[in-house]
């Protein structure tokens, strides 16, 4: 039997290959991360390097307002920081020169039980009419897992009256709505952080700083957001101590009342905290700031004596441990430079999306957004559009009381009728207005919409028209016929 031949040959060849280091791909990942998660990476680097150290602030701090002496301790400033206990994280925590142990501890809430449950439980022994009950358990199915109504009354009743094949009248909505604002935790079914702040705050017991306290949720809820608790007597005409006090007791509530009743799955929903803050000034300009606490790292100093030693012995009989110290001085000098290297890149990239954005920022109005895709955001900034991906995905920012993701102010364009071209958002918005401004008797089909959008210059299809419709919520015309 013959052995087929076998050729054996070299080539040699030019190939290029782009390959990331360990140090970019360990860049890639931070960048990737919203501030919740940023704050975890920091938390395991501080905790696994012992080369890394907190930076502990100043002891030498400005007089109080009042011109007091500043007495807080460092553990309350650490708490205060955070409006959640469960959001504290681990770096806030650690005080590397304290032999104290007694460092503050969240408790967790017990997840025996859920919200729906508990609310459905609680209103069966109400002694309610039966249609009310039935308004009210619809109105809990309707209840986010903070305690928050995702529907507005109005909404709710048409929902029930398509559904259900029965009229409810609104004073039954309200008789429920009432109902289920009654049952505990105080604070449920509000639609606004306000309406859950003054819920709260009228079950407690009547009192000057409840009062007081009231009137700021009503009067002053802008001041209060910002923390201007020294305006916040001359808004309401009353002295300091009497606004802190009332600030203080607001601050005590809790913005999201669901939050204390187990979620019966063993965990709760990861709660939205923004990356970045948008705020205009008095003069009119826009300031961008990241959000939280950025923390101050450092070498500790142990490791800068031991790499100075062995680099003024080099050559000489090696060190005991010297692979180790090096290794973890390296890691820990990385690390603080790609940390610096990510607020730079994200205060960019926010930066860029502001200039682009500037009259939304300015009025808060979704229809003054103009179309922009990563690529208008890596011009301005020299970025390529991957570092923008990554640099917006899964973040949020902070602006006009809203939290909201930076994929929000990312649209394709579309032709108007002038020869502008106009952002999808706009085109939404124009959609939104239509259906609100339309006869409830013959509402408007999509095709109809499509023409009136044609008619004010905006140049879309009617499957795109159904899909922005869809995104937004809005039923068909058959179902928004009353």
């Amino acid at each position: 039997m013959a052995v087929p031949s076998q050729n054996l040959s070299q080539h040699l060849g030019e190939q290029l290959q782009q390959r990331l280091s360990p140090q970019q791909v360990r860049f890639v990942r931070l960048l990737e991360m919203n501030r919740s998660e940023a704050e975890e990476a920091v938390e395991r680097e501080l905790a696994d390097n012992p080369a890394l150290e907190l930076v502990e602030e100043s002891a030498s701090l400005p007089p109080t307002e009042d011109g007091s002496a500043f007495s807080e301790s460092a553990e309350e400033l650490q708490r205060n920081d955070y409006a959640d206990p469960d959001d504290v994280p681990y770096y806030r925590l650690r005080a590397p020169s304290s032999s104290r142990e007694d460092f503050y501890v969240p408790v967790t809430p017990d997840d025996g039980d859920d919200l729906y449950s508990s609310l459905l439980a609680q209103l069966g022994e109400l002694d309610i009419d039966p249609e009310d009950r039935a308004v009210a358990e619809y109105i809990v199915g309707n209840l986010d897992p903070n305690g928050y109504l995702n529907r507005s009354p109005a909404g709710m009743l048409s929902d029930l009256t398509i559904f259900s094949g029965r009229e409810y009248s609104p004073e039954q909505m309200q008789r429920a709505l009432q109902a289920v604002r009654s049952l505990d935790p105080p604070g449920v079914a509000a639609e606004t952080l306000e309406q859950c702040m003054e819920l709260q705050l009228r079950r407690l017991p009547a009192s000057r700083q409840r009062d007081d306290a009231l009137r700021v949720v009503a009067e002053a809820w802008d001041l209060f957001l910002k923390r201007h608790t020294h305006r916040l007597g001359a808004r309401l005409h009353i002295d300091r101590h009497r606004a802190a006090d009332a600030a203080a007791l607001i601050a005590r509530l809790n913005p999201k009342p669901g939050g204390a009743i187990g979620s019966g799955r063993g965990a709760h929903a990861a709660a939205i905290v923004p990356d970045f803050i948008v705020e205009a000034d008095d003069s009119g300009e826009l300031a961008v700031s990241l959000a939280g606490k950025r923390p101050e790292l450092a070498v500790v100093a142990y490791f800068e004596s031991a790499m100075k030693l062995m680099q003024k012995n080099a050559g000489r009989r090696k060190i005991k441990g010297a692979d180790y110290i090096n290794a973890r001085y390296n890691d820990a000098r990385d690390f603080i430079l790609l940390l610096k290297q990510r607020r730079d890149t994200l205060m960019s990239v926010i930066t860029a999306i502001v200039s682009l954005q500037r009259d939304f920022f300015m009025t808060a109005d979704d229809a003054a957004l103009r179309p922009m895709t990563l690529k208008d955001v890596a011009a301005v900034t020299g970025f390529d559009p991957s570092t923008i991906s990554r640099s917006t995905s899964g973040k949020y920012v902070q602006t006009h009381g809203r939290i909201l993701p930076l994929r929000h102010f990312f649209s394709e364009g579309y032709a108007s009728g002038e020869g502008e071209e106009v952002s999808a958002r706009q085109v939404q918005a124009q959609i939104r207005k239509l259906v609100k401004e339309e006869d409830s008797r013959h509402p408007l089909s999509d095709e109809a919409l499509c023409r009136m959008l044609a008619e004010s210059g905006f140049d879309v299809s009617r499957r795109t028209v159904a899909k922005y419709r869809d995104r937004m919520g809005i039923p068909v015309a058959r179902l928004r016929r009353n």
